[in-house]
């Protein structure tokens, strides 16, 4: 055997045998470096007439050239000098009786007792034709199913319907109207955009075509003044859920078409005719808009003006807590509107009530019943006679996916107990921007999994330099996620329990190891169904465990006063004084008086909130014994066992199969 390289993308060698004429690759192999070899085979020797081929391997998917074998270079003549450079090879025909061990693609050495010389790859790859069949069925892997240009979208049938659709939505609504561009003002362009939607399970239930303004060469003060729209805030949302699941009332959802469509703009804008749709006999002309459009910086600012105004026609009332939730009637015909932008929730005592606003506000705008609310925001809702379950499992599936952790043996716990990462850490560098996309995506889900509150926040801190210590705890994360897919919050129904807000505040004590600063955590619980969860670092450094629980009790209260106020419109009624469980002694002695002046003489003025609530009677600080304390998973991480029962307890389910 004589060895003539290496195997391509491996650690094996390839050898030529010059007996079975063909080329071997192998990893297991001997060599003898002592050995002389009889470049002349004895029995042709005299004549010097013998020809062979040696096959010369060319990675077909790098190359892209295929069949390679069909092609063959000129054999060298016998007796040509071993300094004689190689001719180029000419492609008449494959040598016959060769026989080939990898993609045939043969030369001819010289048959001199020199050693053997191989043609330069230049002109073996020269010799050959461009593949006619290449096979792209690999490629549409990463084609989108969301066309990126009009051209793209303009070949396909359902793209162009959607954007007549986008356009006639455009029309009716008396958007905007030709005009000539005065002297002075520049027109703002127009773009297309394109988006599949689709459903929990992932089946495309819609096309939607989307005019967008280039509302980035808007100029504030000219162009526009204010911008800000209120949305409803998460807590929010599972508030109203677990209002109107305590009390059995059904959840509806309405989508209002094109709501951005509806604002009413107050400054002079022009626009350009939309791509692919510009007027025959007016290509000169511009329009001059009447309403928003979407991508224009005021736009969702006119649309909650507008929604605002209308909402208010129909004898609602604005939420003085919440500025996205409007409350209509009292008693059995008590009515609640939450707002996210174009998405409206709505819950009642009678299902009459319903039913009525929705002809009201069909009147009023385009809209889409959507019926029984069972997907919000990327979370998926369960409404039984029982209670409504929430949570996130088709998202949390799309993480595993997106990090290659789909099918990972899973865990019983988000992160091993007495885990502490520091920020240099002795690690190697990681891609930061995937390590910030997956920590940004599991943010997100926290918005269902309070059990996952601490350890995505503590895996944040690390989000500007991550090593691959901190990536494998967002992968510990990541594996328990994949064994709690569907895991989710429960809001049962109560309707003889008093809705009564109770808190849970804790803190640990210097766990951040870079500046010392602890932990804060707070859960609010309405009932037995946990609406509110907070994990956040401290803004100041704690001397002692107990200002360390004082100041987690302070956020805890502002966060506490607010929800109070909040539950109140929602009910009609004042729902009494809440109630903040806290395991330090000292510290519920701290809240209530101005004792420990030693130890907390020191403390910020701002920390001192939580003593003026307990003094007007808003918040009861009650101590709990840390075995019962719930916010001790959001402070830190706790043993298995540990963890099981604080998730039940906090009102964590598996999703019930049906």
């Amino acid at each position: 055997m004589v060895f003539i390289g290496y195997e391509q993308g491996s650690k094996a060698y390839r050898m030529y045998d010059p007996v079975e004429r063909r080329v071997c690759v192998s990893r297991d192999v001997v060599f003898d470096e002592a050995a002389t070899w009889a470049w002349r085979d004895p029995e042709t020797e005299a004549t010097g007439e013998e020809e062979f081929t040696v096959d010369f391997f060319v990675n077909p998917v790098e190359s892209a050239i295929a069949d390679l074998g069909e092609q063959a270079s000129t054999p060298v003549q016998g007796g040509a000098s071993p300094a004689s450079t190689a001719t180029p090879p000419s492609p008449p025909e494959a040598p016959a009786g060769v026989e080939f061990c990898s993609p045939p693609n043969s030369i001819t050495p010289g048959t001199d007792e020199s050693p053997v010389r191989y043609h330069r790859v230049q002109d073996i790859l020269s010799a050959t034709e461009p593949v006619l069949d290449f096979d792209y069925s690999d490629q549409c892997l990463l084609a989108s199913e969301e066309p990126m240009s009009l051209a793209e979208a303009e070949q396909q049938l359902c793209w162009r319907q959607a954007m007549q659709e986008e356009l006639k939505s455009i029309e009716d609504n008396q958007t905007w109207s030709f005009a000539e561009l005065p002297v002075g003002h520049k027109a703002i362009g127009l773009k297309w955009v394109y988006k599949v939607k689709k459903d929990p399970s992932g089946v495309v239930v819609k096309h939607k075509a989307r005019l967008v303004a280039k509302g980035y060469v808007q100029q504030q003060g000219i162009d526009f003044e204010e911008v800000f729209a209120p949305v409803a805030r998460m807590e929010t949302v599972r508030l109203l859920i677990a209002v109107a699941a305590s009390k059995g009332w059904e959840i509806h959802h309405m989508d209002v078409k094109s709501a951005f469509l509806n604002g009413d703009l107050e400054e002079e804008v022009y626009v350009v005719q939309p791509p692919g749709f510009i007027e025959k006999g007016k290509e000169g002309q511009v329009l001059r808009l009447k309403k928003a459009l979407y991508g224009l910086k005021q736009a969702p600012r006119a649309w909650n003006a507008k929604l605002h105004n209308t909402l208010i026609s129909l004898n609602f009332i604005k939420s003085e807590t919440e500025s996205a939730v409007y409350v209509r009637g009292t008693g059995s015909s008590r009515l609640i509107v939450g707002v996210y932008v174009d998405d409206l929730i709505i819950s009642g005592a009678q299902a009459s009530e319903i039913d009525f606003f929705k002809e009201e506000i069909k009147k009023k705008f385009r809209m889409s019943d959507l019926g029984l609310l069972s997907y919000y925001l990327g979370m998926e809702v369960v409404q039984k006679d029982d209670g409504v379950f929430l949570s996130q499992t088709a998202y949390a599936a799309k993480i595993l996916e997106k990090t290659g952790m789909e099918g990972c043996n899973s865990t019983q716990v988000p992160m091993e107990a007495r885990l502490k990462l520091k920020r240099e850490s002795g690690g190697e560098g990681v891609d930061s921007t995937m390590y910030r996309s997956t920590v940004g995506s599991l943010r997100y889900l926290v918005n269902t999994r309070p059990d996952l509150a601490y350890f995505v926040g503590y895996v944040s801190r690390f989000m500007e330099k991550p090593t691959s210590e901190h990536w494998a705890a967002v992968k510990h994360i990541l594996r328990y996620i994949a064994g709690t897919l569907d895991v989710g919050c429960c809001f049962g129904r109560r309707e003889k329990v008093e809705l009564r807000l109770i808190a849970f505040s804790d803190s640990d004590m210097a766990g951040d190891l870079d500046d010392r600063k602890s932990t804060t955590c707070v859960l609010y619980m309405l009932g037995d169904s946990l609406i509110s969860w907070q994990s956040q670092k401290q803004k100041v450094v704690a001397l002692s465990s107990c200002e360390a629980k004082y100041i987690a009790a302070t956020t805890g209260a502002c966060q506490g006063i607010w929800l109070n106020r909040l539950l109140a419109e929602l009910l009609g009624e004042d729902p009494g004084q809440t109630v903040m469980k806290v395991d330090s002694k000292s510290a519920i002695n701290l809240c209530k008086n101005p004792v420990l002046h030693d130890r907390s003489k020191h403390i910020d003025t701002r920390f001192h909130f939580i003593r003026e609530c307990v003094e007007k009677k808003q918040i009861a600080v009650e101590y709990v014994r840390t075995e019962d304390q719930l916010a001790d998973i959001p402070t830190k991480p706790v043993g298995r066992v540990r963890f099981l029962e604080l998730r039940k307890k906090m009102g964590l389910e598996q999703a019930h199969q049906d």
